[in-house]
């Protein structure tokens, strides 16, 4: 087979090798694509990945814990672009495949792009399901203001945004979806209704008794449950959510509605293509389409059996057998349908559920122990002497001999009742070292116990060495105990520290003191240079580029060699990209203050740019949304402004109150000051960003408190200087530092603590972090009272840092590389962002 190239593959070099296309870079899509390529598949096809969304592969599970706030976008991605690029992969970010010709062996893109293929994957995957109600949507294409699916990452961070400013959510599905949902809006300061229309909640997986136990956990953390209601109407007030109201006639009011009512599989692309749909596009056992032997299906659009599979771990076998067959390296690799289990914490509850729920035969062996008072609840269902269902709840220490017996269908003792507790069978940690080797430990990644033990015995002693080298726990993370559990056991009980953990960066074995010591030493000023003189074997790593390349800038100032493969896109064009591939632009607006020429400036460049949302920020600026990539250079031109740096890990912005000037309760000139330490500190870059805030009285109007550094204005012409405090994905009021009696003074130990955690931070460590870890009786004695004598020291490389600010807008005159502000894959134009 030999791949005839498009219009759109011009320039490219004409190659022998199939390709291979994937529709959906999703988990299931790149899991495939991983399996083939480890089996030579880099050799055997030319591979092209169109993904709905503008970004790498993501872990779709961990979305929960990112709306929760305990782990940020940029902490659950699987594979970042580079990975695509480093095995060759022509990633086709934010195109949507909008219809196939199978006669011609083509897919056609809603960029506008087509391209042959020889081979078709089509993992679509799942969308959320919207019941339909009056009031739910806008439009025929738009969900009413305050409405949203829980389903990706946009979705998630859309909400995240939307909850900032609001009080009380109304959650449609008491599912697990609809419960971490639930929670992570709670986590969020909401106050969280959750409405379920069956009578038990996660009814899927658990009976009567164990739903009414993860009731009475979730009521117990304050949110309220409403089940055996079914949702009727979505209640608007001027254009927004504002309610639901029941079947029955009663309502509940809401500012933001989730609904988390299911799912459904993205099959439109597929039925146009005239495959065979069912509940998903109907495949065999190779898993291909049983129309068509050239695509393949895999994931949550896949029926295979009548049976469509919205757990991790089925999707990891149809993806073995995909490649299997895919490559040849096994042409009789069958999928035989997957054994369903889960465990995983719901509310702070561990649940785990695995086959049947209760018996269906007259001689099915039913065990069931129930605690309620404590949380606990345990069934198992047995037949013919095989384990066939269990659930288990408040208590899973048995999960791992359960799922093994689940699967394996291994003989059981003939004290059923052991099966829940250590009665007669092994106590956990005996159990870890009786696990069958070909157990699977980790789900979300297929990880088996013998492909840990494997890394342990290839010398890795860490577990997370093993972890990363494995992945396993690197999904939802359930199994963390249980990798750490075995890779002790396969150790010997002799489990390393692991010394990566402190490095300042993955790819570089220095923790950053001594990195910072031999990077002066050897004077090296770019970051190609520090991985020839540092890394193991000179090699480049992708992931720590961003991280030298701040602690280089931050280090040489106007010494630094900026090497542009070095930067994130944010970085290289000075602006914020955007899910539809545009940027946004900030203009600085120092303390928040501005005036009608700027205002006027931002209004024509907003007509004469086509603007499609102009939105104040959290920080007291102008967000101009939707810009192209090419239109930057001339959107600073125009605006004749400063950049706002809302883009990079930098000095970002000083929030202030109108202090008093004009409020009848300031005691202190916020807005001076405010501006004076913008003035001072605009762009120093930093191992994250940094926020602060200037407020003219304790009323805290500019939420001084919870910024990274904070002054409040206080009696008697003091000033109080609070850092370490954050109000976004966490929570955290700032520690007092200091009290100083004069605006200069706070100027002072403004630059000095910031130079502090310049110099001591990891990368990507807040200061909500770094001030609790590192203690502020050590970072006042330091700053404040010099204790080490390095105050002066501190003062004079922040001085220089100040000196070395250039505005980044001004690459617009000269840019740094040809292509600088060109558009290019993956950054192609996409579909605009909707604009409510």
């Amino acid at each position: 087979m030999t791949s005839i190239l498009t219009s759109h593959d011009a320039g490219e070099a004409t190659t022998a090798k199939p390709r291979l296309v994937v529709v959906g870079n999703g988990m299931a899509g790149v899991r495939a694509i991983e399996e083939i390529l480890s089996r030579n598949g880099r050799k055997l096809f030319d591979i092209t990945v169109f993904g709905d969304e503008p970004y790498g592969n993501y872990n779709r599970i961990l979305l929960s814990n990112v709306l929760a706030g305990s782990e940020d976008t940029g902490e659950i991605f699987l594979n970042p672009l580079d990975w695509y690029a480093d095995n060759e992969i022509d990633l086709r970010a934010g195109a949507r495949v909008v219809r196939i010709d199978r006669f011609a062996r083509l897919v056609q893109a809603d960029d506008g792009t087509s391209i042959r293929y020889d081979q078709l994957i089509l993992a679509t995957g799942s969308r959320s399901f919207f019941p339909p109600m009056d009031g739910m949507w806008a439009d025929d294409r738009t969900l009413t203001s305050g409405v949203f699916g829980f389903r990706s990452l946009d979705d998630c961070t859309a909400m995240i945004d939307y909850a900032a400013d609001k009080t009380k959510a109304v959650v449609i599905g008491g599912g697990l979806l609809g419960l971490e949902a639930a929670r992570g809006l709670q986590n969020r300061g909401l106050t969280v209704d959750v409405v379920h229309s069956p009578a038990t909640l996660m009814n899927a997986q658990l009976d009567e008794a164990a739903g009414a136990i993860v009731r009475r956990s979730v009521e117990n953390i304050g949110i309220t449950v409403h089940t055996g209601q079914s949702t009727k109407r979505v209640l608007t007030q001027g254009g927004s959510v504002a309610g639901v109201a029941f079947a029955d006639g009663t309502t509940v009011e809401c500012d933001m509605l989730v609904v988390s009512a299911g799912i459904r599989p993205n099959v439109g692309l597929a039925l146009r293509a005239g495959l065979t749909v069912e509940r998903a596009i109907v495949v065999d056992d190779h898993m291909r389409s049983v129309d068509d032997d050239d695509i393949y299906v895999v994931g949550e659009c896949a029926q295979h059996r009548g049976q469509v599979y919205g757990l991790v771990a089925p999707l990891w076998d149809q993806a073995k057998v995909l490649a299997d067959h895919l490559t040849g390296t096994d042409r009789r690799a069958a999928y035989h349908g997957s054994r369903m289990a889960t465990k995983l914490k719901v509310a702070g509850v561990d649940v785990a559920a695995m086959g049947l729920k209760a018996p269906e035969h007259p001689d099915d062996e039913f065990v069931q122990f129930a605690e309620p008072k404590h949380g606990i609840y345990k069934t198992i269902v047995v037949r013919d002497g095989k384990l066939v269902g269990a659930t288990l709840v408040g208590d899973v220490r048995k999960v791992a001999f359960l799922m093994q017996a689940f699967d394996r269908g291994l003989p059981l003792p003939e004290e059923r009742i052991s099966l829940m507790f250590d009665i007669g069978t092994p106590d956990v940690e005996v159990g870890v070292a009786e696990l069958a080797a070909d157990t699977q430990v980790c789900n979300c990644n297929g990880v088996s116990k013998s492909a840990l033990v494997a890394c342990v015995n290839g010398g890795q002693k860490t577990v997370p060495g093993v972890m990363t080298a494995t992945r396993a726990g690197k999904g939802c993370g359930s199994c963390k105990t249980l990798v750490a559990q075995i890779v002790e056991w396969a150790a010997g009980g002799v489990v390393e520290d692991d010394p990566s953990a402190s490095w300042y960066v993955p790819g570089i074995p220095y923790e950053k003191p001594e990195l910072m010591r031999l990077i002066r030493e050897l004077q090296l000023h770019s970051v190609s240079s520090v991985f020839a003189a540092l890394a193991p074997d000179g090699r480049e790593d992708a992931n720590s580029k961003m991280g030298l390349a701040s602690l280089l800038q931050m280090m040489w100032t106007h010494e630094f060699v900026d090497e542009r493969d070095a930067r994130f896109v944010n970085d290289r064009v000075h602006a914020n990209i955007q899910r539809d591939g545009t940027f946004s632009v900030v203009p600085q607006m120092k303390g928040g203050v501005t005036d009608s020429a700027q205002l006027r400036k931002i209004a024509d460049v907003a007509d004469k740019y086509a603007i499609p949302l102009i939105k104040l920020t959290g920080g007291q600026r102008i967000d101009l949304l939707g810009v192209r990539k090419e239109d930057l250079p001339a959107v600073w031109a125009d605006l004749d402004m400063p950049s706002g740096f809302a883009y990079s890990k930098s000095f970002r912005t000083v929030k202030t109150c109108v202090g008093s000037d004009f409020c009848r309760y300031g005691v202190g000139d916020s807005t001076s000051l405010g501006i004076a330490i913008e003035q001072r500190f605009q762009g120093i870059p930093g191992p994250a960003k940094m926020k602060l805030a200037v407020t003219g009285c304790p009323r805290n109007c500019a939420e001084a408190l919870c910024k990274d550094l904070g002054v409040v204005a206080v009696d008697g012409g003091c000033w109080e200087i609070y850092v370490g405090g954050a109000a976004g994905a966490h929570i955290r009021k700032g520690d007092l530092l200091a009290t100083v009696d004069s605006p200069e003074l706070v100027v002072q130990l403004t630059g000095r603590f910031l130079q502090y955690y310049r110099e001591n931070a990891n990368w990507l460590e807040r200061t909500y972090t770094w001030v609790p870890r590192v203690g502020i009786d050590t970072i006042r004695a330091v700053v404040v009272e010099d204790r080490d004598g390095d105050g002066a020291r501190l003062d004079a490389e922040m001085h220089k840092a100040v000196d070395a600010y250039r505005d980044p807008w001004k690459d617009r005159e000269k840019p740094a590389t040809p292509g600088q502000f060109r558009s290019a894959l993956p950054l192609a134009v996409l579909p605009q962002v909707p604009i409510r």
